[in-house]
């Protein structure tokens, strides 16, 4: 019975691990990186984190780039007169000191323009961030199939 229990404590603290990652760049820490799956000519597709500056002073994440997309931008969606819009962030996305910023659905995020290929749920997309001060570091998408985000500024009548 021991050995059972012991087992299945294992077995349960190595998924935990293999669900949560995450990487370092100096004084930044980049947790959980993830992208929903696609389909095969997909336009598009996005990448979230969150990212942790632990310094004291502050840093900008100034841009990504992938080999799994023709183009890769920084992005903001907001809303705006009721609807959705998305614009690039060419100065980047500044991470205060202390602080965290989540690029999550329906706010800060990275846009793949042009993916070179389908993701399928499980797969590991990487991805190079480059930061002002922490400099490059590359990370792994986890492919996850995760519900859409609800925009919090949507009235409760429009939502579909």
């Amino acid at each position: 019975m021991r050995r059972l229990l012991l087992a299945t404590a294992v077995a349960l603290a190595a998924s935990g691990a293999a669900l949560a990652h995450e990487y370092a760049a100096g004084a930044l820490r980049i947790d959980h990186p993830w992208t929903r799956p696609t389909a095969a000519g997909a336009p598009t597709a996005a990448g979230y984190m969150e990212i942790t500056n632990t310094g004291r002073t502050a840093d900008r994440l100034v841009s990504a780039s992938s080999a799994h997309a023709a183009r890769v931008e920084i992005h903001q969606s907001s809303m705006e007169g009721g609807m959705m819009r998305m614009k690039a962030l060419p100065q980047g996305v500044e991470i205060p000191a202390g602080g965290k910023v989540s690029l999550a659905p329906g706010g800060l995020h990275i846009m793949f323009f042009g993916p070179k290929a389908a993701v399928a749920s499980g797969d590991r997309i990487p991805l190079t961030l480059t930061f002002a001060k922490a400099g490059k570091v590359t990370v792994q998408l986890a492919a996850e199939s995760r519900p859409p985000a609800k925009p919090a500024a949507m009235p409760e009548t429009h939502r579909h």
